[in-house]
């Protein structure tokens, strides 16, 4: 085989990757969209598109990731409400 042959044989396996690695790109884009306009419909509704979004992310996690979550925040919360300890001076 030759080297023109080499370089012809990889141009063409690189083309292919490339279009199919930019096919992929544009649905990628497309679903953005779509998830865009599903957003934009339950804003419409009277939805609150960020607890929509939370739950999605929420819903992502497995039940040991989002007990912890809830553990973290509950500890933080508390720690927020107690009052901080008075320096005593030197």
């Amino acid at each position: 085989m030759s080297d023109i042959d080499t370089v012809g044989i990889a141009g063409s396996r690189v083309r292919s990757f490339i279009e199919r690695v930019e096919q992929l790109e544009q649905e990628i884009a497309d679903l953005t969209e779509g998830k865009k306009e599903v957003f934009a419909e339950a804003k419409g509704e009277g939805f609150d598109v960020k607890i929509l979004k939370e739950i999605i992310k929420l819903r992502k996690q497995d039940k040991d990731e989002r007990d912890e979550h809830e553990t973290l925040l509950d500890l933080y919360m508390r720690a927020m409400e107690e009052p901080e300890p008075v320096a005593k001076a030197a």
